[in-house]
């Protein structure tokens, strides 16, 4: 009798678990930005735009570009869009030909830490 009750404990357990939203266990993923992951662009940016699948905490947000002698181009005036929380910007400082480097850390709803970096390129027109 025991085994049974535990064997049916253990079915509703698993059946509980897939039931539960998987948001609610999710971190944040980036899912767009502007420029684009590995784009080359023949204009350069005068900011930088990054969107998560879900919305991101407003506090410790970090987001930066870096050019390839390791000098950091952005403002450092990371912002997030007041109506959009999933989306972070930043402006630039004009950019010279060449591949950059940008890097992002984020906290996501769940209160992880997500942190990732992607590259783009400047070509002269």
């Amino acid at each position: 009798m025991i085994i049974k009750l535990t064997t049916r404990f253990a079915l509703f357990a698993a059946l509980f678990n897939l039931a539960l939203p998987s948001s609610a266990v999710a971190h944040a993923i980036l899912v767009k930005s502007e420029p684009a992951k590995d784009s080359v662009v023949t204009v350069s940016p005068t900011k930088i735009d990054v969107w998560f699948d879900d919305k991101v905490g407003s506090e410790f947000k970090a987001l930066a570009v870096i050019d390839s002698a390791g000098k950091r181009v952005d403002n450092k005036d990371v912002q997030q869009e007041t109506f959009e929380p999933a989306h972070l910007y930043a402006t630039l400082q004009p950019l010279a030909a060449g591949t950059y480097t940008t890097r992002y850390r984020v906290v996501s709803i769940d209160g992880h830490i997500v942190t990732g970096k992607f590259q783009f390129t400047v070509k002269a027109p």
